[in-house]
Formats: C-alpha cells, structure tokens, sequence
C-alpha cells in the first residue's frame, strides 16, 4: 500500500467562464507540449491491423479510458492535484515508475517539461520538471480550477489526440473521428468523475495490448510518430 499523502489547503473556486477558457487553452492543439508527435503506441496497432476502422479506434481509446493509461493518468492528476508540495516529487516518481514503456516515459517526460515551461512562462508559476498528468494536477490546483472538469478536459484532449493520429494512419475522415470523440465523451465524463479523491491505491491498469504495442513501437521500422 501507498504511503499516505499529505494533503494541500487549496480548494477550487466555483467554476467561472474564464476558468473553462484557462481549461480550453491548456489543453488546446496549440498550447505547445507537442502532443501531436506521439500516437502511444497506437501507430503499430494500425501498422498490425488491430485498428481499421472508427469502430476499433472506439473501442482501443475506451480501453485505455476505463482500464488504461488514460484513466492511469487522470488517477495521477488527482492525486497531484490534492498532494501538498512536499508530497509531489514522491508523486511525480511513481507516475514515472508506472509507465509501462520507454516510450510512454518520454513521452509524459517530454510534454510534461513543456507544459511547465509554458506555464511559467505564460502564468510565472514554477511547477518544477514533472511528467505530464503531474504538471496538469499542480496548474490546476494553483490556478483554482476544478479538478473534476480540468481531468474530463485533459482526458478530451488525450482521445482527441489518439483520434487525430489515427486520422492520418488509418486513414479516418474527419467525420469519422468527430463521431468517435462524441461518442467517448460521456467516458471521459464518467472517469473524470469516478477519479475525484483518487490515492496512490487506485493506480492501476490492465490494458496489456497497448503497452505491448508501445514496446513493439520502439522498434519499428518505419514510423510517423514518436511513439
């Protein structure tokens, strides 16, 4: 089991206009993290013929919603989010010891490290070097946003990602992908909310193919994205 966490003061104001704004713009395409280099592991799905159409590209990202690295994640911006600031480096380290891959820890090494970068230079808050879902948790909680929104908002992003790569690898229409983000919505909702409260206990995941094509990605030979 965890240790326990110490817990921070902060508690989120209710949710105004401008705080939806902050959320749209820390999680837009062109908010600079380079989220748009990685498929996470979903390119050798596709290059294995695991995901063809919009109906398998729902099901994989619902996957790794309900039981995988994105639920994984949105546990670990809860968690970030509640711990105090003596408490995150213990955080950010096991968020790190759980990636499941080489790649996977680049990949939320490398976004998380933009994503403090443009924070401090956007809002001069110094989040430090966290990983990804770390970095999001400790913005939110400084910012005074709600968690429960800021996690729905973050996984949004995460599918709207996924949907986008497979747009240019599958191929999938435009139409396709709306579809399929619509459709994921309520998950992204449902998870967001299941996760409010969330501790180190909670951390888990089970959706074993997708780290197993994320490792096989570190070797493929021809390839787009980074992973």
């Amino acid at each position: 089991m965890a240790e326990p966490i110490l817990m921070n003061t902060v508690q989120p104001r209710m949710t105004t206009n401008t705080d939806v704004l902050t959320l749209s713009q820390l999680f837009s395409p062109s908010f600079p993290v380079g989220s748009f280099a990685y498929s996470h592991g979903l390119e050798t799905a596709m290059n294995d013929g695991a995901i063809t159409s919009a109906a398998t590209l729902e099901a994989w990202v619902l996957d790794l919603l309900q039981f995988g690295s994105a639920r994984s994640d949105a546990v670990l911006l809860n968690v970030a989010y509640a711990g105090s600031d003596n408490a995150i480096p213990m955080i950010d380290a096991q968020a790190r010891a759980f990636a499941g891959t080489a790649e996977r820890l680049r990949e939320t090494d490398l976004q998380g490290a933009a994503f403090c970068e443009t924070v401090q230079a956007v809002w001069n808050i110094d989040l430090g070097q966290l990983c990804y879902p770390v970095a999001v948790g400790r913005a939110a909680v400084t910012l005074r946003l709600d968690p429960e929104l800021a996690t729905a908002m973050y996984l949004q992003a995460f599918t709207g990602n996924l949907i986008a790569a497979a747009m240019r690898l599958v191929p999938l229409g435009q139409i396709d992908g709306q579809k399929v983000q619509t459709t994921l919505k309520p998950h992204c909702v449902a998870t967001a909310k299941h996760c409010v409260g969330a501790t180190l206990d909670d951390l888990h995941s089970c959706a074993w193919l997708s780290d197993i094509v994320s490792m096989r990605h570190e070797t493929q030979y021809s390839r787009i994205f980074r992973s």
